[in-house]
């Protein structure tokens, strides 16, 4: 998204008590630095808070941090892994009390404003101080000129299709277009037992389904939402995006209750057959998957305007890193992140998340991974990684108040234009 930072995906999933318990007490205690106090032995122990854990084999990724630690006796890590939602309701808390844990996940609708309130820590001082090699990175997102994360994991959000449903609707092949998208959704919406063609989460308390499945018809068709930086909601191809994305609704082939849909219902719908097309996640195959062997997935780039011949902008988030700025051990904290970013370690990382590496030199392993890891890589090494919300001040605000308009506008309350005027008014407000 700079590499949404748009995320990535990320289902609920079961955690322990005890492990949000120790989440809880990191965020709520007296700052980072009293959990890393050394320990009577001399070692350090790093908080490290982040939903990548719910979302991994739990032996792949503990094996990671293993090997850390094995290279690093003076540093222990406590993992808090919570889902997506938790996680980000405890880092708001967090970094509003400035009471983060020491080493935390980050999405880059967060950064901003993290930043802003003095939470998390400029780490381009301590690329500096540890001598570290920039170059190595693909992307960091940065605000004035100051790295505040680091991108480890990149996510793609593809076109999921399910092809027996479009074989029963009588589609051959997977549409490539708007209209051809459209065609399909009807004619699988019209086969029957409530299954519909398409699933949109608004859902304004984690109102990602803006970035994730409204803007990308926009960036898929080479289009932004800003213009010198600055808002740019009411040009035609803003306009063009809201007006398909009512015109999909109006033919009524969007899943029921989508208002308050999150995305782990969107995904929990397209794996339990209810819907036959979804934008989503690279990060969910394995999920899928493993929840429905049988189902017939596959994955495309996003459809594009009809007669659009240009590059087409894929939505993606990222698995993101930052230190916290209370933390009394900087220096350990950076040595855990320069490992995660390492080429072995970030090619491993990558390869159990099926995502692509935030280390340029490290490359996935293709072998053992669904084909659909590969095929996703081809679509986003054609087109180019989109998510304009990355590194906006207020990102999520902004989202939810394009939802809140959004909804109106699916609701016959408001135009389409009288909703993106609003809109506009509300961001520059915002984005100055």
């Amino acid at each position: 998204m700079t590499i949404r930072a748009a995320r990535l995906k990320r289902l609920t999933g079961a955690v322990t008590a005890a492990a949000m318990v120790a989440f809880v007490a990191a965020c709520g205690s007296g700052g980072a630095s009293d959990s890393a106090d050394a320990g009577a032995d001399g070692a350090v122990t790093l908080e490290f808070a982040q939903w990548w854990g719910a979302e991994l084999p739990a032996e792949d990724f503990n094996k990671i941090i293993d090997d850390f630690t094995a290279k690093n006796p003076n540093i222990k890590i406590k993992l808090l892994s919570a889902p997506y939602a938790s996680t980000k309701q405890q880092l708001l808390t967090g970094a509003a009390s400035k009471t983060l844990p020491d080493v935390v996940g980050l999405d880059g609708a967060w950064v901003n404003d993290f930043a802003k309130q003095g939470a998390i820590t400029d780490m381009s001082k301590l690329m500096t101080e540890a001598g570290y090699d920039a170059g190595q990175l693909a992307s960091q997102v940065q605000l004035d000129g100051k790295t505040y994360m680091i991108p480890v994991v990149n996510f793609v959000y593809p076109l999921f299709v399910n092809k027996d449903l479009l074989t029963k609707a009588g589609v051959a092949d997977v549409p490539g277009t708007r209209s051809e998208f459209l065609d399909a959704a009807k004619k699988i919406s019209a086969t029957g037992d409530n299954v519909k063609g398409w699933a949109l989460p608004l859902d304004t308390a984690v109102p990602n389904g803006i970035q994730n499945d409204v803007m990308s018809w926009l960036w898929a068709s080479g289009g932004s939402m800003l213009k010198d930086g600055k808002p740019n909601l009411t040009s035609p191809q803003v306009k063009s995006t809201v007006e398909y994305v009512k015109s999909l609704n109006d033919a009524d082939v969007i899943a029921p209750g989508s208002l308050t849909m999150k995305e782990q219902d969107k995904v929990e719908k397209f794996t339990n057959g209810q819907v036959g097309m979804m934008i989503d996640s690279l990060a969910h195959i394995n999920l899928i998957k493993k929840n429905k062997p049988d189902l017939k997935v596959e994955i495309a780039a996003l459809p594009a305007e009809d007669g659009y011949t240009g590059k087409r902008g894929i939505p993606y988030a990222s698995w993101g890193i930052g230190i916290s700025d209370s933390t009394e051990h900087k220096a350990e904290a950076f040595k855990f992140v320069s490992y995660l970013m390492s080429q072995e370690a970030n090619a491993k990382l990558s390869t159990i998340a099926n995502g692509f590496p935030g280390n340029k030199n490290a490359e996935p392993d293709f072998s053992d991974s669904d084909p659909m890891f590969k095929t996703a890589f081809d679509i986003y090494q054609q087109g180019y990684p989109a998510n304009e919300f990355v590194g906006l001040p207020k990102a999520e605000e902004l989202m939810r108040d394009f939802d809140d308009q959004l909804q109106l506008v699916l609701t016959g309350k408001t135009s389409v234009d009288e909703a993106l005027q609003k809109s506009q008014e509300s961001w520059s407000s915002v984005i100055e």
